[in-house]
């Protein structure tokens, strides 16, 4: 079993997770930093919240976010992931040496897929768009469920049951971190940070049913428990 960790860092200032903790991009790059140290393989800067009812920005804004922090953290040795809709964002996080784009909308994807095209970049898509995939770059794309996503309790149970056969057709990314599947399953009324125990579980679960990739907040929880689950399996 392996399986990579992505860590995130929200250089927003309205992420429901978050609240703007890493807004200014000395913040964006020591936290980055320090989840690189917990152990994460891979860093998803984000400029722009998709949390439910989250006001949109264009594409200028969100590089101008991401911009100041991108060079930095490539620098720091870990693979570095770009989240984003926007081609033109895209575009120019592959310019500055992003190693992945992670796309949430199906609808970009067909152009996303071109800037494939020449180099060694990855691209996180929505399993729903599979049908738009180049099969020739099948091998470096990974396919999100998309939990959270408008989904109820039941369909976001039902996304992570169906791991297994997704990864039958090409890598899985799954990004159920601090969402709100944790609070549906238990009835917990934590806020933010109180669900840590759910969340490294879901990660875990993944894992075992055949994610190459989580995404998550909690790093070094989470690669402490995989790196248990490893060993165990190893034994």
């Amino acid at each position: 079993m392996s399986c990579k960790v992505m860590g995130i860092v929200n250089i927003t200032p309205d992420s429901f997770s978050d609240g703007g903790q890493f807004f200014k991009p000395e913040e964006a790059i020591r936290r980055a930093k320090n989840l690189i140290e917990d152990g994460a393989d891979i860093i998803d800067l984000g400029g722009e919240s998709t949390r439910p009812g989250a006001t949109p920005i264009g594409w200028e804004e969100e590089w101008a976010r991401i911009e100041l922090v991108l060079g930095k953290v490539a620098d720091l040795g870990a693979l570095v992931s770009v989240d984003t809709y926007h081609p033109e964002t895209a575009e120019r996080a592959i310019e500055t040496g992003a190693h992945i784009i992670n796309c949430v909308y199906a609808e970009p994807i067909p152009e996303m897929l071109k800037m494939l095209e020449g180099n060694d970049v990855e691209l996180v898509m929505p399993a729903s768009a599979l049908s738009t995939r180049n099969p020739v770059l099948s091998n470096r794309i990974y396919l999100d469920p998309m939990i959270g996503f408008g989904t109820t309790r039941e369909e976001d149970v039902e996304l992570l049951r169906s791991i297994p056969e997704l990864a039958k057709k090409g890598r899985v990314l799954v990004g159920a971190s601090r969402k709100r599947i944790v609070k549906k399953l238990t009835g917990s009324k934590g806020g933010v940070g109180k669900n840590v125990g759910g969340n490294v579980a879901i990660a875990v679960w993944a894992a075992i049913q055949g994610a190459s990739v989580v995404r998550v907040h909690d790093v070094n929880e989470t690669v402490q428990a995989l790196r248990v689950l490893r060993a165990l399996r190893e034994e």
